[in-house]
């Protein structure tokens, strides 16, 4: 057996290191690219890369591109050319939204039309995976495997890391107890850890479901601001608190507690969402101009773990539509919705009904 790490391991290596302000090598048949993530960048190291003989760009999604008049050539993403004289502020303030609207001028940029862009394509997912804005300075290397030797860098295959990109994660239970809560006195708390780095996520289970039956269930994203904190700004708290009264009152349920805070962007990207719906944009026209989808979680995460505490039918606690056809399309089978409408107030009146008008939200 070899020590070194397998491609989930070095995945999860090259999104600590980016997180760290670290540049990450991506070989690829296209050309090998040094990346570095913007949100974590140094000005010694824009520097540095400056220095390096390869063309050096920056890559965004389509999503901050529209925001930013950048054409996106490449459909999903933009490889925007970084002017000679750029500096860490100029890169900045194309990946940060913060000062759009005090700035709004950013231009004029030319976007590449030509060469391979999927290298790009895999460092903007390993930035969104860290819970980073989706921003990448890339420079172009002559021998990525031999550079990233020379300076201890962690080097992924770029084509494996892609086809490893659709592959759903396997998680392991890796310990339950019993705990006994305010709406039921027989609990447990399961604790699943995936095999590839990321983070972990916990199902709850209320009383002794009878798996035979559709089993009442929540998937609950985490929300910090929401679920501690009790913030007015969504309905999170109410849903979950809701969610596990239910369970308690009828005896048996099961919640899944997933860590995707914000839709799946992280906690410090959903208070710079915030932080753009207090300049007046809704809660998907921020997600777009920090360069992320209206919804980056994964529901399959919830389906892999109900398969591994044997439920296979469920009476499903959700507003959601995209989590239904979710289960039912990773074989579980939802036999009823059960809707969760709780929490609104005049603080995220108008969040609840962008949920409604642009999400499908069953409100």
């Amino acid at each position: 057996m070899s020590f070194a790490p397998n491609l989930s391991e070095q995945m999860a290596r090259a999104r600590s290191d980016l997180r760290m302000g670290v540049p990450v090598i991506v070989l690829a048949r296209g050309g090998d690219i040094l990346i570095q993530a913007v949100e974590t960048l140094s000005a010694a190291r824009v520097s540095a890369a400056r220095a390096l003989p390869g063309e050096t760009v920056l890559a965004i999604t389509a999503r901050r591109a529209e925001t930013l008049k950048a054409r996106a050539y490449d459909g999903d993403l933009a490889r925007i050319s970084v002017p000679r004289d750029a500096d860490l502020r100029w890169i900045t303030a194309l990946a940060n939204p913060a000062d759009d609207l005090k700035s709004p001028m950013k231009g004029p940029l030319r976007t590449l039309r030509e060469g391979d862009a999927s290298a790009h394509r895999v460092a903007l997912r390993l930035t969104k995976e860290a819970r980073l804005l989706p921003s990448v300075l890339v420079t172009d290397l002559d021998d990525g495997a031999a550079f990233a030797q020379q300076n201890s860098l962690t080097a992924l295959n770029g084509e494996q890391v892609k086809a490893r990109l659709g592959i759903s994660t396997s998680y392991e239970n890796v310990i339950h107890a019993r705990l006994p809560m305010e709406v039921s006195e027989t609990g447990q708390l399961h604790v699943f850890r995936p095999d590839d780095g990321g983070e972990e996520h916990y199902a709850i289970i209320v009383g002794t479901p009878d798996r035979t039956k559709p089993v009442l269930t929540r998937l609950h994203s985490a929300c910090f601001t929401g679920d501690l904190m009790g913030s007015l700004k969504c309905d999170c708290g109410p849903q979950l608190r809701a969610a596990l009264a239910q369970m308690g009152a009828e005896g048996a349920g099961v919640l899944l507690y997933l860590n995707q805070e914000g839709r799946g962007i992280g906690l410090a990207n959903k208070m710079r969402a915030y932080s753009l719906q207090d300049q007046g944009f809704d809660t998907v026209e921020a997600n777009h101009r920090l360069g992320f989808e209206d919804d980056e979680r994964d529901f399959r995460i919830g389906a892999a773990i109900l398969s591994k505490l044997g439920v296979t039918s469920v009476n499903l606690m959700t507003n959601n539509p995209a989590k239904i056809d979710m289960m039912q399309k990773t074989g579980i089978k939802v036999a009823a919705r059960v809707p969760l409408k709780v929490g609104e107030n005049r603080f995220n009146s108008a969040y609840l009904q962008t949920k409604a008008d642009k999400s499908g939200h069953m409100l």
